[in-house]
């Protein structure tokens, strides 16, 4: 068993209320947290208007299919989430 902590750091100009925070990172636990073999949190900066911390445990059978998983992550949070990435920290165990 492989495991990796994908950790990234968000900032989010112009955010003037928890609740557009909420929106802006909507989702986050709901879409990532689907899969078995990832564990979603938000685990820093929760009451900051204009910045966001996530991390994500994810679980493999080899190193290769954890950091497939975590590129995949990466790449989507990209392309869907309405916040400027400042910060990516991979971690293995």
């Amino acid at each position: 068993m492989h495991i990796a902590i994908l950790t990234m750091t968000f900032s989010l100009p112009g955010c003037t209320s928890l609740k557009e925070k909420r929106q802006r990172m909507g989702g986050m636990h709901e879409r990532y947290g689907r899969n078995p073999a990832v564990a979603v949190c938000e685990s820093g900066a929760r009451d900051s208007l204009d910045s966001s911390e996530w991390s994500m445990v994810v679980v493999g059978n080899s190193v290769q299919e954890v950091d497939s998983l975590c590129s995949e992550i990466e790449d989507r949070i990209q392309r869907t989430v309405e916040a400027r990435i400042t910060d990516v920290v991979r971690e293995r165990l």
